[in-house]
């Protein structure tokens, strides 16, 4: 099977769009003037195929664009805190059932040693970590290239 000639398949609305999503990004980040992104970005909704719009972005960064694009950097610390969050309450949870177990045994067998301080801890140690990292903002390592 023989791959779609490109200079001749129609584009769609979705390629159109995103096009201008990033001509958009390259306006935002200084690659293109005003005049230059209003030309390129009616020249891609009036585009009718896939090589007219791959035109308009042959001579910007694309990936570049797309990688320093602040809603994905927003998205991305979004899912990182959410993930912190995750992780907090499950440390709160398993703290809670082992002093839950601790209690239980020292009510029935009068073990009184406190040995849930230390998969306390040491879980802890690795909660706060996770949590002031995903607050510094360092969380994200793909975005800081």
């Amino acid at each position: 099977m023989t791959a779609p000639d490109t200079t001749t398949t129609r584009a769609g609305d979705r390629e159109r769009e995103k096009t201008a999503t990033d001509l958009g990004l390259a306006l935002s980040q200084g690659y293109l003037d005003m005049a230059d992104y209003e030309r390129r970005v009616q020249s891609a909704f009036a585009a009718g195929t896939r090589e007219e719009l791959r035109v308009l972005t042959a001579d910007l960064p694309v990936p570049h664009l797309r990688r320093n694009d602040p809603r994905r950097r927003e998205a991305h610390m979004r899912a990182a805190r959410r993930g912190a969050a995750i992780h907090v309450a499950a440390y709160l949870a398993g703290a809670l059932l082992m002093l839950g177990i601790w209690l239980a045994v020292g009510l029935s067998g009068g073990g009184w040693y406190f040995w849930p301080v230390w998969p306390i801890m040491g879980w802890g140690i690795g909660v706060v970590s996770h949590t002031l990292s995903v607050r510094s903002g360092s969380t994200c390592g793909s975005m800081r290239r």
